[in-house]
């Protein structure tokens, strides 16, 4: 990823622009209208034609190239970067999802989580971006951003998309889901809550909201609001989990994999199907669990190492579990009539002409099942030409999930309930972050006087004054100006669980402002400029 305007290793993909940025509400009103199963959700669509160049090497530094630094703040703040003094940053979230785009795209912007990282940092090299993160499933692949332009900021993430995923920004537009602020921020609350999952309640999906949390800690790039956004959407995830039972029934993509193979069966059962499953992480250890817990008495696993199906031995011990290693994959499809895969391999483990070679199933069962829940997917797309074969993937489970839709609805507006109370509560605290700036605006101020009052006040009383004296006048300073400052403190602060409201503070924000001159909104955006730059020039 950006490796000469990141400063880390390069992907293979291509380096990204450069950038600045800050964070709010937009002016424009979102307009909800249902598109999800449970008919609940949003989509909302804007078009826009990004184009994307990718950078150079680091530079070293110079004097040239301080001297550059210097000459791309000044040109910044005196060219385009006034506006952005009148234009808070908006919060942005653009991707695909199983509810907008097909797995043969989704698979192609699918990031490693090994590359997560990296795509933080040429996220955040970009010129309008400032904070990001990446969340990659096998349902999505969504990039949430703070941009100090809304609509640059999205170009500029649609251009890289394209990019690195090698998919006409043509396309990309007419799958994508974009969201903005308030409707970015109840988007993931809803995806962490298992509402905007292909199974409504998936369990797993919250499993991967945190671990977003945990691949961002230290990387630069997945700062306070972006942070702040997915540890709420934690929150909400579990008080949606614990306080309605949007959890019971079919929860996962592997346990409605499962359903949906038994739906396929001739006979609805496990009783003789012989059972084959491609990969023991953690969706595979799900496949494993539902198939015994509808009755699947003996199955084979192939997988990497031995280590983990060991494991699923002792833990099911009434169940013939039997190793495989991966060179024995094509014989033990031969032998099996259903089969389940669910590895991270980037390239089909089944070509046509490797299913081509396996031999009939009986007839009873008519063709051998390949259910496959990986993306990018395990099993070649060609191989469903075949006769002797059915495959079906993840966006199949849609059969599974038209079940129990009136159930559904239900429990979605149960969770619904609990996602807009935290979504005021976040929100309240995103609007406090407005006023920071001017909180360190003024404790700079005060600060400044303090210090050169004491100055002042000890180059009067000579050099004769011992340390414990100095340290006296320090202290008595100190505690002046922080009793001082603690009630206009407590009244720029806002977090939801006082009376004051959004406006009183922001109104007491811009008095202080005033009174004191601090500038903020200018001086923090030189500040956010400068750090861009010199991030760039490193």
């Amino acid at each position: 990823m950006a490796a000469a305007a990141s400063g880390v290793a390069a992907l293979p993909w291509p380096n990204a622009e450069r950038a600045t940025s800050s964070f709010s509400k937009s002016s424009h009103s979102q307009i909800r209208i249902p598109h999800r199963p449970f008919e609940i959700q949003t989509l909302r669509r804007s078009a826009f034609n990004p184009r994307c160049e990718f950078g150079a090497e680091k530079p070293v530094q110079t004097a040239t190239s301080r001297s550059l630094r210097s000459s791309a703040l000044e040109l910044l703040k005196t060219s385009s970067a006034d506006r952005y003094t009148k234009e808070r940053s908006s919060l942005a979230v653009i991707g695909l999802n199983v509810h907008t785009a097909p797995v043969e795209l989704r698979e192609k912007l699918a990031i490693p989580e090994a590359q997560w990282s990296q795509a933080i940092g040429e996220l955040c090299a970009l010129n309008h971006i400032e904070e990001a993160a990446v969340l990659s499933t096998c349902n999505r692949m969504e990039i949430y951003v703070v941009a100090l332009s809304q609509h640059r900021g999205v170009k500029e993430v649609t251009e890289w998309m394209s990019k690195v995923s090698g998919v006409p920004v043509s396309e990309l537009s007419k799958h994508r889901i974009l969201l903005y602020n308030e409707d970015a921020t109840q988007h993931l609350f809803e995806v962490a809550a298992g509402l905007d999952s292909l199974v409504l309640g998936e369990g797993q999906i919250l499993a991967q909201v945190k671990h977003v949390v945990k691949v961002g800690q230290g990387v630069p790039g997945f700062d306070r609001k972006i942070s702040g956004l997915f540890k709420h959407a934690i929150t909400v995830g579990k008080r949606v989990r614990t306080e309605t039972n949007i959890a019971s029934g079919s929860v996962s993509v592997s346990s409605a994999a499962v359903e949906l193979a038994l739906m396929k069966l001739p006979k609805p059962s496990y009783a003789t199907a012989r059972v084959l499953v491609i990969g023991a992480g953690k969706m595979g250890k799900l496949v494993i669990k539902h198939l015994v817990s509808k009755g699947c008495r003996e199955m084979v696993i192939v997988n990497r190492s031995e280590e983990r199906v060991a494991a699923l031995r002792e833990e099911f011990k009434d169940v013939e579990i039997i190793y495989k290693p991966l060179s024995d994959m094509l014989a033990s499809a031969a032998e099996a009539d259903v089969i389940f895969t669910s590895t991270a391999s980037e390239t089909p483990l089944f070509l046509k002409e490797h299913v081509q070679m396996l031999p009939s199933v009986s007839p009873e069962l008519g063709n051998r099942l390949f259910i496959d829940i990986s993306v990018p997917r395990n099993v070649e797309p060609c191989v469903s030409d075949l006769e002797t074969a059915c495959v079906y993937n993840v966006d199949d489970l849609k059969e599974v999930v038209a079940a129990h839709k009136e159930d559904r609805l239900r429990k979605a507006m149960e969770a619904q309930k609990i996602i807009t109370e935290e979504l005021s509560k976040f929100e309240a605290w995103k609007d406090s972050l407005e006023t920071v700036p001017t909180i360190k605006k003024f404790r700079a101020y005060a600060e400044r006087i303090r210090a050169c009052e004491v100055d002042k006040c000890l180059s009067k009383m000579g050099d004769d004054i011992s340390k414990k004296q100095q340290k006296a006048i320090y202290d008595l300073s100190m505690g002046i100006v922080n009793k001082l400052l603690h009630g206009p403190m407590q009244h720029l602060r806002c977090d939801g669980s006082d009376n004051r409201s959004l406006s009183e503070i922001l109104e007491n924000m811009h008095a202080l402002n005033r009174m004191f001159d601090l500038d903020t909104d200018t001086s923090v955006l030189e500040e956010k400029i400068r750090a861009k730059v010199e991030r760039i020039q490193k």
